[in-house]
């Protein structure tokens, strides 16, 4: 490996380019990786939050025919901030928007929530494995961060403390 880096570093400045370009191409997330960070504006990070926390606040308002249909929607949604954390690097941002995800479940998803029974076990089970996974994810941050999610992060805990 090392012979074939020295061989890359020796070839003609055109060429690199070339390969790179070719390289970067076969791979989605480091293609939006670099648009994001090289071409976006200084306003990116904030307006990727924005359209996130417009899509977390609400599909898991209203009705849902059955629990997995809420279930299938929160694990589309988390997935969205997964990447968008890939994408950015926005740790923060993935902390916040995961617990204003689970906070909104909570809120709007009462009745779905408040036993535990066959059909909501898997969804119960997934907002407990997501609760632990956005504490994960505080704990990693700076501890000026924890007292901005601490409110968000003690109303889901309770609630969930209090649901099925």
């Amino acid at each position: 490996m090392p012979d074939l880096r020295r061989a890359l570093l020796q070839l003609p400045q055109k060429e690199k380019d070339q390969l790179l370009i070719r390289l970067v191409a076969q791979d989605a997330v480091l293609t939006e990786q670099l648009a994001y960070r090289l071409l976006e504006g200084s306003d990116a990070l904030e307006n990727r939050r924005a359209t996130l926390r417009a899509q977390v606040d609400d599909p898991v308002r209203g009705f849902h025919q059955t629990p997995n249909d809420l279930l299938v929607i929160l694990r589309q949604l988390q997935a969205r901030l997964t990447y968008h954390a890939k994408i950015t690097d926005d740790t923060f941002g993935e902390a916040e928007l995961s617990w204003r995800l689970l906070a909104n479940v909570f809120r709007h998803q009462g009745p779905t929530v408040a036993r535990l029974h066959g059909p909501t076990q898997p969804l119960l089970q997934h907002l407990a494995r997501r609760a632990h996974d956005a504490l994960k994810i505080t704990y990693k941050l700076h501890e000026d961060y924890h007292l901005e999610l601490a409110p968000a992060a003690t109303e889901v805990l309770g609630a969930l403390w209090q649901s099925g």
